[in-house]
């Protein structure tokens, strides 16, 4: 199970940063990543970490701005997020599923097992 958390109203320019706790299964081997969708829109992917070792990847609208790490004490992930802009402004979503070795196969969202509840960011101009 995941429960993603840390959502909330912030200012342009602002920082937030997300946490997805993880619970009733290890996650070794997995890609945790966060997803986030407009209304209207699907669901789109945002940032990726693998479970076990130091490997990140992120879309090239938030490269540069966010950062996702994980705290295996804690069993957490966090995407921490600065610079935040009114386009940022969509539900956040936590999600699992086993590594796969294709090219960017942990963008797709249809292939995740496992999916935390969203969490509204909102940034205001």
């Amino acid at each position: 199970q995941l429960q993603a958390s840390g959502g909330g109203l912030v200012q342009s320019g602002g920082s937030l940063r997300l946490s997805c706790a993880a619970s009733g299964r290890p996650f070794s081997n997995y890609y945790m990543s966060w997803f986030r969708q407009a209304p209207g829109k699907e669901r789109e992917f945002v940032a990726a970490i693998r479970w076990d070792v130091t490997s990140t990847y992120f879309i090239d609208s938030v490269k540069d701005r966010f950062t996702i790490s994980r705290d295996y004490a804690k069993n957490t992930m966090y995407l921490q997020m600065n610079s935040l802009n009114p386009e940022d402004t969509v539900v956040y979503y936590c999600a699992a599923r086993r590594y796969c070795s294709n090219y960017g196969c942990y963008k797709s969202a249809a292939e995740y097992d496992y999916w935390g509840q969203g969490t509204q960011v909102t940034v205001s101009s």
